[in-house]
């Protein structure tokens, strides 16, 4: 008898935790679509407010390094030889 009550009650127990779940789940699933999309849309937005305007340019002059000239924190240079 012990047994077939501890039976009734896990089954009872697991129809109402999947009834509750049937509710909640969409719910939270709405949730998180809402706040993702919400999130593109602030993105969204703060792109276009920053995007240059149309025609403008823009010109970043970056100037060359010395090419000829290793580092002192490069360490020492070993040539290479090829063994035949």
């Amino acid at each position: 008898m012990e047994f077939l009550d501890f039976l009734v009650a896990v089954i009872l127990i697991l129809w109402v935790i999947r009834m509750v779940l049937r509710v909640v789940l969409p719910m939270l699933f709405q949730k998180v679509v809402n706040k993702a999309q919400q999130h593109q849309q602030n993105y969204q937005q703060n792109y276009t407010n920053s995007a240059p305007k149309q025609g403008s340019v823009k010109i970043d002059h970056i100037p060359e390094q010395p090419k000829g000239k290793i580092p002192d924190s490069e360490g020492d240079f070993i040539d290479y030889e090829e063994i035949k």
